[in-house]
């Protein structure tokens, strides 16, 4: 497929260049991500997007290694190989999940036994908040088990979140970035 919307191209002006620095980390070596150029063609609106998603990575409650397993499981099941990919390539690592459960987190299920029980839990809540838009009373309960309620909130935005990241780089068509992984079974 065609990309939809194009990227903001250099020359960027000095407006543009500042808010897509601001996308990404502290000394990134590598040009903005292709999902944050296309952002940047309704400043505004990727303002105010920029604002949660950076409190999401940076500055959230969750310790990384749930985030980034909430993140791939959610990009995973919306069929986002461009998100799937950035996140596994730049934080599975660091966030400690091993090469097994990042294939897991596209092609495996909440039981598989690479999982501990708290990420059998969250990744049980992405499959039926995926599946239903709602947590059981059950997947509810054994999510509680694990996180606070201030996480249990945060959790729930991350995984919407990342499901309107998936949206947008779906709906555009933006094509993998050349240096990400690519989604199992796609």
């Amino acid at each position: 497929m065609k990309q939809r919307i194009d990227g903001v191209t250099p020359p960027y002006t000095p407006d543009t260049d500042r808010a897509l620095r601001r996308w990404m980390p502290p000394g990134a070596a590598r040009e903005p991500l292709m999902l944050f150029k296309v952002l940047e063609r309704h400043p505004e609106l990727a303002s105010r997007m920029r604002a949660l998603g950076s409190g999401l990575l940076v500055h959230g409650r969750l310790a990384a290694g749930d985030r980034e397993l909430v993140i791939a499981r959610v990009c995973a099941r919306a069929g986002c190989a461009y998100e799937w990919g950035v996140h596994m390539a730049a934080y599975a690592e660091a966030a400690q999940l091993t090469l097994e459960q990042v294939t897991l987190t596209a092609t495996g299920t909440p039981d598989d036994p690479a999982w501990s029980p708290r990420q059998s839990a969250l990744l049980r809540a992405v499959d039926e908040l995926d599946a239903d838009a709602g947590l059981s009373d059950p997947v509810w309960s054994a999510l509680r088990e694990h996180l606070d309620e201030p996480e249990a909130l945060e959790f729930l935005v991350l995984a919407g979140w990342y499901r309107t990241i998936a949206y947008i780089a779906n709906g555009v068509g933006i094509a993998p970035e050349p240096w990400a992984l690519a989604l199992p079974g796609r």
